[in-house]
């Protein structure tokens, strides 16, 4: 391609870049609740829009590199061809635009964690769409193979973005109800590494030291790696009870956050019958606080390895108490309080009491030989 065309597709590229990068900035603004709420079903369908016209560039693009390849002493431009990817680039970024447009329509009421998912959704296809429209330019009249082939793979990632909007949560109860769903995920990998703790056997225990010995005699400076294999296989007695009783906690902890998700969900059911709206700053703070809770799950989880950190795991079960006792009040506000909910709160209540009797029982046996430790020392 001569140099003016290919200065011109790169001069046009670059305006409607600015263009939609101006927008994205509206996006970035909470839309005035005044404004009329767009169905989120309207942005699927533009970006299915968004995608056909993604193919449509592609094959200009393309047809451009075959007339080129079949031309082995090209010299001249081809002004119609360049004219015809202008339109199309055109065409695209319009359209890509109204998606935008359409996407902030759909934020209002939006709350926090709602929009967050929004914008990711919509930035993915922008983003995808620059890369296609970039390359498409590029590679406009190139011989090169690479690029050739780089095209259809661009535009099947435009393809895979926007049909990725159908499963983009369209409510702030589905967003939420979607964002605890991972903090009990994350619970639930932390219970499998609980359930994996082993005690100690006596004998292996005094073999693996001997073998220790031996070893930092024959190689002092040799990593810990060696060590990795046998991480949470070296409970004593009175740490695998501890243990125990805290996997209890967790998996107490997974029901009660499952459970809230069951309450969270039936929100979307009573808002589609009687057409009210729940209260996102409601939402947003049951969410808070989960991801608190799932918080002090893994603190746990990283306290139970030898040596085992007592005050971290008193101070943790602390903190999931006061959460949990916040929830069932923040809930039972929404009116969204189930049996089953209060079933499992009043199982991790019991089940962190079990914990914390021994916990203290623990401590009151420890504080004679810490203080010998202490005079010894001294």
């Amino acid at each position: 391609m001569g140099k003016a065309a290919k200065e011109q597709l790169n001069r046009a590229l670059s305006e409607h870049l600015n263009t939609i990068h101006e927008t994205l900035q509206i996006l970035d603004q909470t839309p005035a609740s005044s404004l009329k709420k767009v169905s989120w079903n309207d942005v699927v369908q533009m970006g299915e829009q968004v995608s056909k016209q993604a193919t449509t560039v592609a094959e200009v693009s393309m047809l451009g590199v075959y007339q080129m390849d079949e031309l082995e002493c090209f010299t001249l431009e081809k002004p119609l061809e360049v004219k015809v990817l202008e339109e199309n680039m055109a065409a695209y970024f319009n359209m890509l635009q109204g998606f935008l447009l359409l996407s902030h329509g759909s934020s209002v009421g939006a709350g926090s964690t709602l929009s967050t998912c929004i914008y990711a959704s919509i930035k993915q296809v922008v983003d995808s769409s620059f890369m296609l429209l970039k390359e498409a330019v590029s590679s406009y009249g190139s011989h090169d193979k690479a690029q050739q082939l780089s095209i259809p793979q661009l535009v099947g990632t435009v393809w895979n973005v926007c049909s990725a909007l159908k499963k983009t949560p369209s409510t702030n109860v589905m967003a939420i109800g979607r964002a605890m769903t991972q903090v009990a995920v994350s619970i639930k990998d932390v219970l499998r590494e609980m359930k994996e703790l082993k005690p100690a056997s006596f004998d292996l225990a005094d073999e693996a030291s001997d073998k220790v010995d031996i070893k930092a005699e024959q190689k002092p400076d040799d990593d810990n790696d060696s060590f990795n294999g046998d991480l949470g296989n070296d409970l004593s007695p009175e740490e695998m009870k501890i243990a125990n009783l805290t996997t209890s906690v967790v998996s107490e902890t997974l029901a009660f956050i499952k459970e809230l998700i069951r309450s969270i969900a039936s929100f979307l059911k009573q808002e589609s019958v009687d057409g009210c709206a729940i209260s996102t700053d409601s939402l947003e703070k049951l969410l808070v606080l989960s991801q608190g809770i799932g918080v002090q799950i893994d603190e746990l989880g990283a306290c139970l390895y030898p040596p085992q950190e007592i005050s971290a795991i008193k101070a943790a079960l602390e903190k999931i108490s006061s959460i949990t006792c916040e929830t069932e009040l923040e809930l039972g506000n929404l009116k969204g309080s189930s049996n089953d909910f209060v079933t499992a709160c009043t199982g991790l209540r019991n089940s962190l009491k079990q914990l914390e009797s021994e916990l203290g029982c623990l401590g009151t046996s420890n504080l004679v030989p810490e203080m010998e430790n202490l005079a010894l020392s001294n």
